[in-house]
């Protein structure tokens, strides 16, 4: 991997987009021996602070590790785990492996994205859910099987939909 180096002030500039515990971190990575195979352990930890990876956030990271932008902003997309945009208030996962999808889980996911105006991987305008495709939950036996936030709800059908959206409605 290539390595840039930033005048002091374009990193003092990308510092500034970060809270302490973040350059901290990022600082101990960067002393390290091979410090850009820290890349993936930065983009994580900056994104379970900050929710997600802005493009801002990915130009900082370059900067501070002297990475190419590019590496840093390929690494993110490459990985699905990365987010690049903000997440809704309420993530709702749909599980699409077999089981699920033989008991109707593309049903489901048809009335949902229906009843919320998105498709996978999209946020509401309002900002309260994100929907998200997942292979497996782990509740096979209790498919077609969706996630609520933290909650896990059994034998969804396409008319249970509109009454499980409406417990979420308050949040």
């Amino acid at each position: 991997m290539s390595k840039i180096t930033p005048n002091d002030e374009v990193i003092a500039e990308a510092r500034k987009q970060f809270d302490k515990d973040i350059l901290d971190f990022i600082d101990d990575c960067v002393k390290k021996q091979k410090p850009h195979s820290y890349l993936i352990a930065v983009l994580h930890k900056v994104q379970e602070k900050y929710g997600y990876l802005s493009k801002e956030k990915l130009q900082a990271i370059a900067h501070i590790m002297q990475i190419p932008a590019a590496k840093v902003s390929g690494v993110a997309s490459f990985y699905h785990l990365f987010h690049l945009k903000p997440k809704g208030k309420l993530i709702i996962s749909i599980c699409m492996g077999t089981a699920c999808y033989v008991k109707g889980a593309d049903k489901v996911a048809k009335k949902l994205k229906e009843e919320l105006g998105i498709d996978f991987n999209q946020t509401t305008s309002d900002g309260k859910y994100t929907l998200m495709e997942t292979r497996c939950l782990g509740m096979c036996a209790m498919a077609p099987v969706i996630k609520i936030g933290d909650d896990v709800h059994a034998k969804v059908t396409p008319d249970k939909v509109l009454s499980l959206l409406e417990k979420y409605k308050n949040i």
